[in-house]
């Protein structure tokens, strides 16, 4: 985010003339309160329907049909800077009180998680970080920012991007995974399509990255919990994708709940002042979570909410929501001097700068029939984008004797509950969608004329109905297709588990169709890596199908049938058992790694390889690497390696480049992604493909923070997936 002399002007000028209730007015969000029955916070409701309390109807009806207070006096008095809402029509109506009816005429900020999409709901990221395609990625978040203007919202609490290496956390779901490099890329990818189309206030919004920092990393994968981790892996490993994201340009960033080695992050001067504004150089604002300053006096770093105010904005936590803290008592900490006016007067001007980069002083309101048009359908363009990120976002794990890709002509039985679960296809932080733009598994296949019979039988928080499993059991095809897995409630925010098998009977159900000699293919519906030792051991076929979005069911339908051919590749480790998380491919190398050996790391009752390593995905056709090849120049090192497909189908593969530093001043990973590129090929061609590796990314932060590059030998490997590479060897002198 970056503005011109007039606009910094225009920013000053505007500051000048502010009162000191004023500026702590910038310096509030407040969400509407539903009344009428029941008196709770939007937010809260929103945390109901995340949590599965209610439904997607319940939540719309209540929305609906509730009074809510939008805290109209407050914004008429200049007490509110932003507000949370997805209702165009009332943003607009705010927007005229704090526009028209303020002494200054200052708009609102309107923010909304719009995690993947808000109308049109694409994958989960981390599914859609598996496409491996940057581009698609942008396009989504473009679509993203003009629904976002459409309905009035201009501020995404968006993207997510904490690096998740635990899979018990439930908000696994919501970010790219596991590897710092590929989130990275995600990252800059959603900053530049949230914020980049600019020809028209209606195309961009300001993002917000999110959650910063360590918040992944929360002991035992407990969301909420605490956080300890060394200086090297704060910033070899958790900081990058933000980093990236500053690069990119984001107009600001959450602050997380946790506490970071005994410092919440909502009041962490080292991690916001220091790390965020100086050396990343954030020129927006750093919002709190919600209500995570009133949190710090639970976090017993703070003796009571005046203290947690003045804690949180003197370490440079700019904007409150949720607690009116700032509003209840910043003034008087002005006054007695706790904090001080250029604090004060810095929070404010990074507030006024976000809303004048938006243009909402020259376009504070939404255009009528941009509402009409959203309300009546999504548009075509966005129906293919979803459905094309959907189907690069699935990945293929198991695939015995190719029986997939199915003919389309030939009967089979189709089970689970999932399957027939549009609502279901969102996934966790979907709050914008209509029920009857969602795509069941069971509707794409009945889309594409499928030939097939269908018994739900069970779920996962439903027991299985005997009658039922007994007719697929006899029913007159020998291939039954499963659909498995979580509800989209059992994964994101205070979600976390301990189990990672598939909840409920569905496992009971898989076994019972075996013994009845059926050939059984799953198809997963889930938000976070699952333990699937039993069934990559028991079944035919496995497609991990994460919750794709709206158009779950047709990109289902098209790689069951092979209209397309998958090429979507794991973002995270998947264990075979609940004991190995937290587990991640690029651990560190230690005096004793794991083999069959006794006196190794490992666990003696689990395997020691995971069930499947990140990168991993297959394909309807094979491909083959070879002649791996390295060239040095001063700036890079290329490499050129020979791509064939061997197969009988056209297809794509995620080539991958990973590096290791063999010897290094500190312990450093086994392996680490330094870059991927997507090559498509026909059956039988080959093609000659060259990455450049820039050798000032094959440095690391020591332990000081301080980024270092050290001549060495390094291990450079190219391949499918972080397992299966080959590998070169090269000494590097920077």
């Amino acid at each position: 985010m970056k503005l011109t002399k007039e606009q910094i002007n225009f920013v000053n000028n505007l500051l000048n003339k502010m009162t000191l209730e004023e500026k702590i007015g910038q310096l509030t969000q407040d969400s509407p309160s539903i009344v009428g029955g029941f008196d709770i916070s939007f937010d809260e409701l929103v945390e109901m329907l995340t949590d599965g309390r209610i439904s997607q109807t319940e939540f719309n009806k209540k929305i609906t049909n509730v009074k809510r207070d939008y805290h109209e006096d407050d914004i008429r008095n200049g007490f509110v800077g932003a507000v949370m809402g997805n209702d165009p029509k009332k943003a607009n109506e705010l927007q005229k009180i704090a526009v028209e009816e303020t002494r200054l005429g200052i708009p609102l900020l309107i923010g909304f998680d719009v995690i993947h999409g808000l109308r049109t709901v694409y994958p989960i990221a981390i599914a859609e970080a598996g496409s491996f395609d940057d581009e698609l990625m942008q396009k989504t978040a473009s679509i993203a920012a003009k629904e976002s203007r459409a309905y009035g919202i201009n501020w995404n609490f968006a993207p997510m991007i904490d690096v998740a290496r635990d899979s018990r956390w439930g908000r696994v779901s919501e970010g790219p995974g596991e590897d710092p490099y590929l989130s990275s890329r995600f990252a800059t990818a959603k900053i530049k399509g949230l914020q980049g189309d600019q020809s028209s206030s209606n195309n961009y919004v300001a993002a917000c990255t999110k959650h910063f920092v360590g918040y992944s990393a929360c002991e035992g994968g407990r969301d909420y919990n605490t956080t300890t981790m060394s200086t090297n892996t704060l910033f070899n490993v958790y900081l990058p994708p933000f980093k990236a994201a500053m690069n990119a340009g984001a107009c600001s960033a959450m602050a997380a709940f946790n506490d970071l080695n005994g410092i919440p992050c909502t009041v962490n001067s080292y991690t916001l002042r220091n790390i965020l504004k100086d050396e990343f150089g954030l020129n927006g604002f750093v919002v709190s979570d919600a209500n995570a300053i009133k949190e710090c006096v639970n976090h017993g770093i703070a003796e009571n909410d005046i203290v947690a105010g003045e804690m949180a904005i003197n370490a440079g936590l700019d904007m409150d929501m949720g607690t009116r803290i700032y509003l209840n008592h910043l003034a008087s900490s002005i006054k007695n001097g706790t904090v001080s006016m250029d604090v004060l007067d810095d929070a404010v001007k990074r507030v006024l700068s976000v809303k004048v980069w938006l243009g909402l002083f020259e376009n504070p309101y939404i255009d009528e029939k941009i509402i009409e048009q959203y309300d009546c359908a999504i548009p075509k363009e966005h129906i293919n984008i979803c459905k094309e990120s959907a189907e690069k976002s699935l990945v293929l794990l198991k695939n015995e004797e190719n029986i997939l890709p199915l003919d389309k002509n030939k009967k089979f039985t189709l089970v689970g509950s999932l399957a027939d679960s549009p609502d279901e296809v969102t996934g966790s932080w979907a709050l914008g969608f209509k029920s009857k733009d969602c795509v069941s598994i069971k509707k794409g296949l009945e889309n594409s004329n499928a030939n097939f019979d269908y018994y739900p039988i069970c779920g996962p928080n439903t027991s299985i109905n005997s009658s039922e499993l007994d007719s697929a059991i006899n029913s007159d095809s020998d291939i039954i297709v499963a659909v498995v897995g979580e509800l989209k409630s059992m994964s994101g925010e205070a979600s976390s588990k301990a189990n990672l098998i598939l909840p409920g009977q569905q496992r009971e159900m898989l076994a019972s169709l075996l013994r009845a000699n059926k050939k059984v293919i799953a198809i997963l519906m889930n938000g976070r890596p699952l333990a699937l030792g039993w069934e990559k051991e028991n079944l035919k076929a496995i497609i991990e199908g994460w919750h794709l979005g709206i158009q779950m069911g047709n990109a289902i339908s098209s790689a069951l049938f092979g209209d397309i051919n998958p090429s979507g590749k794991l973002s995270c480790t998947f264990p075979s058992v609940n004991g190995q998380e937290p587990l991640y491919y690029n651990h560190t190398s230690t005096g004793r790694p794991a083999s069959n050996s006794k006196f190794t790391s490992k666990y003696v009752d689990t395997p020691l390889e995971p069930c499947f390593p990140f990168g991993y995905g297959l394909s309807y056709t094979t491909f083959k690497y070879d002649s791996l090849t390295l060239k040095e120049t001063p700036s890079s090192v290329n490499v050129t390696f020979n791509l064939s497909n061997t197969g009988k189908r056209p297809g794509t593969e995620t080539v991958q480049l990973y590096i290791q530093d063999v010897t290094a001043s500190i312990v450093r990973p086994i392996k680490e992604l330094k870059g991927y590129k997507k090559v498509s090929l026909q059956p039988g061609e080959s093609q000659t493909v060259t990455l450049t590796l820039d050798k000032s990314e094959m440095g690391f932060y020591n332990n000081m923070g301080q980024y270092v590059l050290e001549n060495g030998l390094f291990k450079i490997y190219v391949g499918g997936n972080s397992k299966d590479t080959l590998v070169s060897k090269i000494n590097i002198n920077f």
